[in-house]
């Protein structure tokens, strides 16, 4: 007779310590979020993050197994910083969208480490905060009034699109960070080299978009390409 499958098991499932303990998983997750933010992911054991915690690393694992388990916990936990509309309206789904998207966004750079985890946070452990993001934003394509077939996928081509380009982004950002330089200098400085790689005289590379700081130019950027992604999803509707 086979045997009956069970889940897999997963943090989310399994019952939390007492709050009575000297150490607690809020205090866990936070200060794996502030080593994460400060040196990336290479920076996050557990041997590290108990000494950041000045506990041995026995008292973590009576919170959380290992060390995905500890990334479940985080990026969940980073998820609950996004202001999610609190309505769904056929007529404003695309404004809520677009909010919903920034700040989708602004949480990544926030903490660059996050996208190359999420692909280690399979749907069976989705936590939360997370799970409430999927739903805000399912909720206005449904006021949009997309089919049920196509609400998963439009979500998730509009979150493929800021995470990419968030990414991209953050990686941009960090290199910059290395340098010692800001972001304005970097840019000057690489400005020559650019303009004679695309064939530009001085006089024909003096665009309006020089003046503009850098960090202008990448959110004029994203919000360009995020209109483009929304256009398309739109005409959906009109199908």
């Amino acid at each position: 007779m086979p045997t009956e499958e069970k889940p897999p098991a997963s943090v989310w499932t399994r019952p939390r310590r007492p709050q009575r303990e000297q150490l607690t998983r809020e205090q866990i997750v936070a200060a794996a979020i502030e080593l994460l933010d400060r040196d990336g992911t290479e920076a996050l054991s557990m041997r590290k993050l108990g000494s950041h915690l000045n506990a041995a690393a026995t008292s973590l694992y009576r919170h959380v197994a290992n060390r995905d388990e500890l990334i479940q916990l985080v990026v969940d936990e980073v998820h609950g910083e996004l202001d999610l509309p609190a309505t769904a309206d056929r007529g404003r789904w695309r404004a809520a969208v677009t909010r919903l998207a920034a700040d989708l966004r602004t949480m990544t750079l926030r903490h660059p480490w996050i996208a190359p985890e999420l692909g280690q946070v399979g749907l069976v452990h989705i936590g939360p905060n997370a799970l409430r993001m999927s739903r805000a934003m399912l909720a206005q394509f449904e006021a949009a009034g997309f089919t049920a077939d196509e609400r998963g996928r439009a979500a998730g081509t509009l979150a493929a699109y800021v995470i990419g380009i968030a990414t991209s982004e953050a990686a941009y950002l960090s290199l910059i960070a290395r340098s010692g330089a800001s972001e304005e200098e970097w840019v000057a400085a690489l400005r020559p080299a650019h303009d004679a790689a695309a064939g530009q005289r001085p006089r024909e590379a003096g665009s309006a978009g020089r003046d503009a700081h850098p960090r202008q130019l990448r959110d004029d950027d994203f919000a360009y390409g995020l209109e483009r992604v929304l256009d398309g999803l739109a005409a959906r509707l009109d199908t």
